[in-house]
C-alpha cells in the first residue's frame, strides 16, 4: 500500500456547540457562523428546556437562555431555524430527557419549510444513562426513560431514515473523572442496554439497519494518544457486538460512527490562554489516525472555564478545526498509526480493561440496573484524579506548576466572556404567555389528553409527540404529561457509596481540627451541600461532599435540581452549620440570593459559600448579599477549602480556630 492516499480525503463535520439568550439571536449566530465556513450545527440548549421546564416555571428561575437556546413550542424552533434549509442541514441537538419533544419540534419546523420528515439530517443526544451518571438533566426514571429512546430509534429507522436517534455519550463520563477504561465500558454497557430496548419494540430483521444508526459522542482528553487508542479499542468493541450479539454483517452498518468535543473538564480558570494548546494537542487525537477518525469534531473555546464564550472565541475554536484540516497534511495519508507497537499495545491494554468492567456492569443486571454502581465509580475515579493534581503527581500547568503570569489581554471589562442580557428571561417568561394566548386550547388539550393516554400504553409515543408539537404545546406541558404518567425520579448522587478516603496524609490532621470544633460546638459539625436551579453537573459539588465525610463531618446532599426554599427548608431541619452552593450555569447571581433570602426567612443564620464557574466581576455581588467565601475552578485544592470551612464555622460560633496548648 502507498504511503500516500491517491487523494486527500474530505474533511470531517466542524460544528461549534452554540446557543443562547433567545431563538432569534441563537439563529443569527448560527448563521453568521456557518458563513464562516462551518459545516453543520450543534445546537446548545438551556436547562429549562433540557429538564422539560417553560421559561416561567419556578425551577427556571435564572437559568433561561444561559447556557442555551430557550425552545419552548415549536415558534421557538421554526425561528432558531429560520432561513436554514433543513433539507440539508446537518443538526446536532445536545438533549436527552426531552429529545423526542425537540425532534418532534424540529419535524414540525421542518414542514413550515416544505421539507419532509424522511429528508432530515442530525443528531439527537439522547442518552439519558449518562444523564443520571454526569450531567443531571434527566426528568423521568430510568425505564419510561429507555422506552422514550427505543420509540424514538425504532420510530427514526423507517421514518426519518438520514437521523442518528441517540449519540451513545461517553464525553460525559470523561468529565464526570471516568478513566479512558470506564469510559470505553459504561459507553459500550449503556449501547447494549439501548439496543436490547429497542430490539424489544421493532422486527429483529431491522436491527442491523438500527445498530447501524447508532452513533456516539465521545470526549478527547489532553494525553492525546492514549486517547487516540481508545477510539481504536471502541472500535474493535462495536464491530464485535455488532456482529455477535445482534447479528449484523454490513461492513458500513458495522462502522464505528462518533463525533467529539474535546475535553471541557481539563480546561482552566488560570492562565485560560493555555487550554489554546490543550484544545489542538486534544483535536489532534481525532484526527490523526484515519482508521479510527471523528465523523464530527466540535472544539471549546479558551474560555468556557470562565463562563459563556464569545463569537468571537467560537470563531477562533473552529478556525482550529480549519487549520488542521486545510494547512496541514493530515488528511493525505492512511492510517500513520498501522504497524504501531505503541498503538497496539496501547489498545490490546484498554480492551483488556474495557472488558473486564463490561462484565462487572453486566453481573449489576446491565447499564440500567448498574447506575449506581457506576456513579459511585465515577465519584472515585474523580476523587483520585483530584488527590493527583493536589498532590503534585498530575501536573496541570498555571494550576500546581508554572503558576508565575502576566495578566492576560485576552480578558476585557466583562470578564473576557459573553453576558446574557438579565432582561431575557422576563421576555421569555412574557413569549411564552403571549404563545398560550394564542393557540388552539382545544387542540392542545386534546393532543396532551392523546400524549397522556399513549404513554399508559406499549404505543409508540413519536406520532403523539409530533402532533402536540404541530398543535402548540410547549415543552413543559409535553413534560408534565410524561411526569404525570411516569413518575418524577432523583438520580443516585454516588457520594454514600464511594469508598472512604484514606490516602491522603492532610485528612488525619483535618479530621482532629473536625473532632475539635465539634466538641466546642456540642455536636458533630455539619456541612449542607445544595444545588439550586437545574444545573446538574455535580462532580464538584459530590467531590465537596465526599470530602467533607472523609473529614469527620456530617454531610446533608440530596442532589441536584432543588428549589432556594427546599434547601432553606433542609439546612433548618438539619440544623447546619453551614451551607456550601454549588452552580456552574450561570445562574449564581439571581439563584444565590434567592437562597440567602429564604434561609434568612426560615431562621437559619448559618454562614453560605458558594462555588462554580463564576466571574471575578461577580464573586463582590455575591459576598454583599452575604456570601462567606467563592470558590472558583482555580480554586482546585479541595484540602484547603475544607480546613477554610472549618475555621469559618469555629469563627461564626466563637470557637478558636486552633487548637489552645
Amino acid at each position: 500500500m502507498s504511503h500516500r492516499l491517491p487523494e486527500r480525503d474530505r474533511p470531517w463535520m466542524m460544528r461549534t456547540y452554540a446557543g443562547h439568550s433567545t431563538a432569534q439571536k441563537s439563529n443569527e449566530l448560527y448563521r453568521s457562523n456557518l458563513s464562516k465556513g462551518q459545516t453543520g450545527l450543534s445546537v446548545a440548549f438551556d436547562l429549562p428546556t433540557q429538564t422539560g421546564y417553560d421559561p416561567d416555571h419556578e425551577l427556571a428561575r435564572g437559568e433561561v437562555g444561559k447556557v442555551g437556546v430557550p425552545v419552548a413550542h415549536r415558534g421557538d424552533m421554526e425561528t432558531l431555524m429560520s432561513g436554514i434549509p433543513l433539507d440539508k442541514m446537518n443538526t446536532s441537538m445536545t438533549i436527552n430527557a426531552t429529545a423526542a419533544w425537540l425532534l418532534g419540534l424540529y419535524i414540525v419546523a421542518a414542514e413550515e419549510q416544505g421539507v419532509d420528515q424522511s429528508l432530515l439530517q442530525g443528531t439527537t443526544q439522547n442518552d439519558i444513562i449518562k444523564e443520571f451518571l454526569a450531567r443531571g438533566t434527566y426528568a423521568f426514571p430510568p425505564g419510561p426513560s429507555m422506552r422514550l429512546i427505543a420509540d424514538m430509534v425504532a420510530y427514526t429507522v423507517t421514518e426519518v431514515p438520514k437521523w442518528n436517534p441517540i449519540n451513545i455519550c461517553s464525553y460525559h463520563l470523561q468529565e464526570a473523572g471516568a478513566t479512558p477504561v470506564q469510559e470505553i465500558a459504561y459507553a459500550m454497557s449503556n449501547a447494549i442496554a439501548v439496543l436490547d430496548a429497542v430490539r424489544e419494540r421493532v422486527d429483529e430483521e431491522l436491527m442491523p439497519k438500527v445498530f447501524g444508526r447508532i452513533s456516539f459522542f465521545v470526549n478527547a482528553g489532553v494525553r492525546f494518544v492514549e486517547e487516540h487508542a481508545k477510539l481504536r479499542a471502541m472500535s474493535v468493541l462495536w464491530e464485535e457486538l455488532g456482529r455477535e450479539r445482534y447479528g449484523v454483517t454490513d461492513e458500513k452498518q458495522l462502522r464505528f460512527r462518533y463525533g467529539v468535543q474535546v475535553n471541557s473538564l481539563g480546561l482552566t480558570e488560570t492562565q485560560p490562554e493555555n487550554n489554546v494548546q490543550r484544545i489542538v494537542l486534544e483535536a489532534l487525537a481525532v484526527t490523526m489516525g484515519r482508521d479510527a477518525r471523528a465523523r464530527a469534531v466540535q472544539l471549546p473555546a479558551w474560555n468556557e472555564a470562565l463562563g459563556l464564550p464569545r463569537p468571537w472565541d467560537q470563531q477562533w475554536a473552529l478556525r482550529i478545526q480549519q487549520v488542521l484540516a486545510f494547512e496541514t497534511d493530515l488528511l493525505e495519508y492512511p492510517d500513520i498509526f498501522e504497524g504501531s507497537k505503541v498503538m497496539e499495545g496501547l489498545v490490546a491494554e484498554l480492551l483488556e480493561g474495557a472488558r473486564a468492567e463490561m462484565a462487572v456492569v453486566s453481573e449489576h443486571g446491565g447499564a440500567v440496573s448498574a447506575v449506581d454502581y457506576m456513579k459511585s465509580a465515577l465519584v472515585d475515579s474523580h476523587r483520585e484524579r483530584i488527590r493527583r493534581i493536589e498532590a503534585g503527581d498530575q501536573i496541570v500547568v498555571g494550576i500546581n506548576k508554572y503558576t508565575e503570569t502576566e495578566k492576560s489581554p485576552l480578558i476585557d471589562e466583562e470578564g473576557g466572556i459573553l453576558v446574557v442580557d438579565p432582561t431575557v428571561e422576563a421576555q421569555q417568561r412574557e413569549a411564552v404567555a403571549a404563545w398560550r394566548s394564542q393557540r388552539d386550547q382545544a387542540a392542545v388539550d386534546a393532543a396532551l389528553e392523546e400524549l397522556t393516554r399513549v404513554a399508559g400504553t406499549d404505543e409508540n409515543i413519536m406520532p403523539a409527540t409530533i402532533a402536540a408539537a404541530r398543535a402548540g404545546a410547549t415543552t413543559g406541558e409535553w413534560s408534565a404529561a410524561l411526569r404525570e404518567a411516569f413518575g418524577e425520579y432523583r438520580g443516585p448522587t454516588g457520594v454514600g457509596e464511594a469508598a472512604a478516603g484514606t490516602d491522603d496524609p492532610d485528612i488525619e490532621e483535618l479530621r482532629e481540627e473536625v473532632d475539635r470544633v465539634s466538641e466546642a460546638l456540642g455536636r458533630r459539625l455539619k456541612i449542607l451541600v445544595g444545588k439550586p436551579g437545574l444545573d446538574g453537573h455535580s462532580n464538584g459539588s459530590e467531590q465537596i461532599a465526599v470530602r467533607a465525610r472523609d473529614a469527620g463531618m456530617d454531610v446533608v446532599y440530596e442532589g441536584i435540581r432543588l428549589t432556594p426554599a427546599q434547601i432553606a427548608s433542609s439546612a433548618l431541619q438539619e440544623g447546619v452549620h453551614v451551607i456550601g452552593l454549588s452552580i456552574l450555569s450561570g445562574s449564581h447571581r439571581e439563584l444565590i440570593p434567592d437562597v440567602i433570602t429564604a434561609l434568612r426567612e426560615a431562621g437559619v443564620d448559618a454562614p453560605v459559600v458558594v462555588g462554580g464557574i463564576i466571574p471575578e466581576q461577580d464573586e463582590q455581588p455575591l459576598k454583599d448579599a452575604g456570601v462567606s467565601a467563592v470558590y472558583t475552578p482555580k480554586d482546585f485544592d479541595i484540602r484547603k477549602i475544607m480546613r477554610d470551612i472549618v475555621a469559618l464555622v469555629a469563627e461564626t460560633n466563637g470557637v478558636e480556630a486552633t487548637a489552645s496548648a
